[in-house]
């Protein structure tokens, strides 16, 4: 409970740290399990939490779902998650683009070339931050 007290934690977070403390397994899955019964543990949202600290601070899509991955949260869960935020992707990414290059275009190639990284890094697909010329 006290972990949970300080901030939503994954499940599989909660019982390596558990297991560290105390090694017996089984009554840790026992209490893990009550704890998700009475809703005091959820991965949904300890997902939607984490993806929102994360989105704040620039990270995109890509990234933040991998990162919840690692953390042990299923894909089912990590999809639950992303569609309750409802996030303009483009927007964030822009924004992102705009605060570490500022607002002149890349001039050449490369520079082009390396927002590209920068922003495949920060885990946006191109289609989020990509300039779509006039037709």
């Amino acid at each position: 409970m006290n972990l949970l007290a300080q901030r939503d934690h994954s499940l599989r977070e909660l019982r390596n740290k558990l297991v560290r403390r105390y090694p017996d397994a089984a009554s840790v899955d026992e209490q893990l399990s009550r704890l998700i019964v009475e809703r005091l543990q959820s991965d949904v949202r300890f997902a939607a939490s984490y993806a929102r600290q994360r989105i704040s601070r620039g990270y995109g899509p890509l990234r933040v779902r991998e990162e919840l991955r690692e953390r042990g949260v299923s894909e089912a869960d990590v999809t639950a998650a992303m569609a309750e935020l409802d996030i303009d992707w483009c927007v964030v990414a822009a924004e992102v683009l705009h605060k570490k290059f500022g607002k002149r275009d890349a001039i050449d190639l490369k520079e082009k070339a390396r927002r590209a990284r920068f922003m495949q890094y920060r885990g946006f697909a191109s289609e989020h931050y990509r300039q779509r010329s006039p037709d």
